[in-house]
């Protein structure tokens, strides 16, 4: 397992920082945000990544992506996470993995090509409970004619607001299945509700819903898949954050003068900051090993996305409160980028799971629904 960067890699890196930090900056974000766009996401950003193969990277050839595995798109949200750009990138990968997964390689083709080409968005719906808990599925599934319908409840949905479709996890003959479902479906209800973040999340409520569902049999092994696929590249965006958020703060260590003195120059902010570099550099290496471990289909690909799920929560997290900190008063000001990487950190260290939840995953060693 190679933990550097293959050409073909480094190249997609350079071409997606290319495009995010000319398209995408943090202002761009700003400037969303304040505008109170309902959707929260750039419609012509999502357009441009999508022509330059970086909505979905995972997706195989034999289903209409580039097929650079999960491997390039946690390269892309390692990118995205050092602007806060604005795009359904983690919802379309999250959903290329369950359909994948649930249907067979190369037999949802049209489906996940649409997803590729950016032409549709598909927002995966598995979460019920206030806290993540994929485990609890009281979303229901019968049986109706040739097709099924869906009774339950979804919430945080991530991209949920005017997605196409959404695949949804229900219960279906005693065991997890899952099922595409048409935003336009009778019966179902799309509630958006504000976050800390400023991003699209939703709730869905589905009284006899018609539904597709996507392949047959027990699907828990697809949806572990693809939470497994979320929580990587959410740790990948994660360490771009703090990142990039460590950069800004070093910069500033490095002008910030006080009683005519550079604070950069005392020792005891030095510490804090090498503390955090070497804390960094570790996490890097688990993030690029879980996404390794997930193209290889290894059997430790289910913990690793855990570990670096909690690693990258808490040291986000840690590198969060050391900006606010060494940026002093304006570090809590909304007129200074630092807040706006806080909000996204903690609503991310939330999503799927947070530093407790695979905490307890890796200590019960259990890696299922």
């Amino acid at each position: 397992m190679a933990l550097v960067l293959s050409e073909d890699e480094t190249m997609l890196v350079d071409s997606a920082h290319g495009l995010l930090d000319r398209e995408a900056p943090v202002t761009s974000f700003r400037a969303l945000r304040n505008s109170g766009e309902e959707l929260a996401w750039d419609r012509s950003l999502f357009g441009k990544l999508a022509e330059n193969g970086l909505v979905a990277p995972n997706v195989a050839e034999a289903d209409g992506g580039v097929g650079m595995g999960i491997s390039a798109a946690g390269l892309v949200m390692e990118q995205a996470g050092h602007v806060l750009a604005a795009a359904p990138l983690l919802s379309a990968a999250i959903s290329a993995t369950l359909i994948a997964r649930a249907v067979g390689e190369g037999q949802g083709a049209d489906l996940l090509g649409s997803v590729v080409s950016g032409e549709r968005v598909i927002a995966p719906a598995l979460d019920e409970a206030a806290r993540h808990d994929p485990a609890r599925l009281e979303t229901r599934a019968q049986k109706s004619g040739e097709g099924w319908t869906l009774t339950g409840a979804k919430t945080a949905v991530i991209d949920g607001y005017d997605a196409d479709a959404y695949v949804v996890s229900a219960m279906a003959d005693g065991a997890p299945a899952l099922f595409l479902v048409e935003k336009a479906a009778s019966g179902l209800s799309v509630e958006r509700f504000a976050a800390v973040d400023s991003r699209n999340y939703t709730k869905l409520s589905l009284s006899g819903t018609p539904a597709k569902r996507l392949g047959e049999g027990d699907a828990s092994d697809a949806i572990t898949a693809g939470l497994d696929t979320g929580r990587a590249l959410l740790s990948a965006e994660m360490l771009g954050m703090a990142d990039e958020a460590f950069d800004r703060t070093v910069a500033y260590l490095k002008e910030r003068k006080q009683f005519d003195r550079i604070i950069g120059t005392y020792q005891g902010l030095q510490h804090r900051a090498a503390r955090l570099y070497s804390r960094l550099d570790i996490a890097r290496g688990i993030v690029l090993k879980t996404l390794r471990a997930i193209d290889e289909g290894s059997a430790d690909a289910t913990w690793l996305a855990s570990l670096a799920k909690a690693t990258m929560t808490r040291l986000a997290r840690d590198v969060m409160i050391e900006a606010m900190q060494m940026h002093g008063g304006i570090g809590v000001t909304d007129d200074h980028d630092v807040g706006l990487f806080v909000k996204r950190t903690q609503a991310a260290g939330e999503l799927l799971g947070d530093d407790h939840f695979h905490t307890e995953r890796l200590a019960a060693g259990k890696w299922g629904l």
